[in-house]
């Protein structure tokens, strides 16, 4: 299975997002310049975080009007899985594959910490090998991170089962005492209506190995890999 990995003046989880797929993983991975985007062979896409263009006007703003979202919208509708990661996330929603906006967090201050995350629907193409595992541990990082949509945008989210991933405690309950960002819903990770595009604030790269303590992050992409198969 081939990845391409998004780059875009300022992305800086790019190499962390190739190594999980190519050197944790083994599958083939390759960059794909944002100004000169070309997805001929690639099996899924992962759009990276960082601050993409600085996060000049809002984040994920300038980027949604790059070249390669051209493509990356033309890949989503012929069925292709696609994942935006942090900032990935928010140039989804900046470009309007998916529903909804970002954010400053509750607290107006940058956050770095793990989180725990309550799977909500495990049937899905980057929830499937999660099988009976409903709690997960993933590092987030960010500023803007707290999902925003109106009330029958959020109904239309619960009730087509788009909603992935939800903040929670180490028992997997959710409440606002495990909101760290003030995420409506505790809303941590939703689909698009067709169900081949994630947006997730956490970083599934980040915790792949267990030289860093956590593999968790594995089954999302392995997930990836079993939906394209």
């Amino acid at each position: 299975m081939k990845f391409g990995i998004v780059v875009f003046p300022g992305s800086n989880c790019d190499h962390d997002c190739y190594h999980a797929v190519k050197h944790v993983l083994g599958q083939e991975a390759a960059f794909i310049w944002h100004a000169n985007p070309d997805l001929n062979g690639c099996d899924a896409l992962i759009v990276p975080g960082g601050f993409s263009y600085g996060d000049y006007l809002r984040a994920g703003a300038m980027a949604a009007i790059s070249p390669a979202l051209t493509e990356i919208k033309a890949f989503v509708k012929r069925g292709n899985p696609v994942i935006g990661i942090c900032n990935g996330f928010q140039i989804l929603l900046e470009s309007g594959i998916l529903p909804g906006a970002m954010i400053r967090n509750k607290d107006l201050r940058f956050i770095c910490k793990d989180t725990f995350l309550r799977v909500e629907n495990n049937n899905s193409k980057f929830t499937n090998k999660f099988n009976d595992k409903k709690l997960i541990s993933l590092p987030i990082a960010h500023a803007e991170g707290s999902y925003y949509a109106d009330a029958e945008e959020l109904k239309r989210l619960e009730g087509e089962g788009r909603v992935l991933f939800r903040y929670a405690d180490k028992e997997g309950n959710v409440s606002n005492d495990t909101n760290p960002n003030g995420s409506l819903l505790n809303i941590a990770g939703i689909l698009n209506k067709e169900g081949n595009a994630l947006g997730m604030m956490p970083h599934p790269e980040r915790s792949m190995e267990s030289i860093v303590g956590n593999e968790d992050g594995r089954l999302i992409f392995e997930s990836m890999i079993e939906a394209v198969s």
